[in-house]
């Protein structure tokens, strides 16, 4: 009966190793996840998110894409996704993604002044971030891209810890 020994150590260890992670929710009406991630910053993470989600290129052939800017500090998508304005809220309080090129856009740049500095850190940054992937009304997605910031900090771990993540681009 070692096998069943075995089999209990196993269910041991994973419970005391997910018990200090937060649960996977998925993000309501999104099917897939893509995160574009670097280390740091200047590389062409925004133009490749952009990329994917533009309707003659990769995702958007077939398929309902929405674009989320997780870059709190240097929100660059409305600038590039040619969008100004502020969200409009659903009855049920949630955002409404401005759309452009048929993508639907979520940033920070929505939210704030363009020439507003965010001197957040911390729990502000993190709040910011939880509403903007749940407090969001994407409608039915098949992919949500989500344009990171640089580097390797909250908002990235947060982000690959609280959401399904189904592929990454680095």
């Amino acid at each position: 009966s070692s096998s069943s020994g075995d089999e209990a150590l196993r269910d041991k260890r994973a419970r005391i190793l997910s018990r200090g992670l937060p649960k996977q929710k998925p993000i309501e009406g999104v099917k897939q996840v893509v995160v574009v991630a670097s280390g740091k910053g200047g590389v062409g993470k925004s133009t490749t998110a952009d990329i994917l989600t533009i309707p003659s290129f990769v995702l958007a052939q077939t398929k309902e894409v929405g674009l989320l800017d997780a870059d709190i500090y240097g929100p660059s998508i409305p600038k590039m996704m040619n969008l100004k304005g502020n969200p409009e809220l659903t009855p049920k309080n949630l955002m409404r993604p401005l759309k452009n090129y048929g993508i639907a856009c979520m940033s920070m740049g929505f939210l704030i002044e363009e020439t507003a500095p965010v001197v957040w850190r911390g729990l502000m940054v993190m709040s910011a971030v939880e509403k903007l992937l749940r407090q969001v009304d994407w409608g039915q997605l098949d992919y949500l891209v989500i344009d990171m910031p640089p580097g390797t900090g909250d908002v990235q771990l947060s982000v690959s810890q609280n959401i399904p993540i189904s592929g990454t681009y680095i």
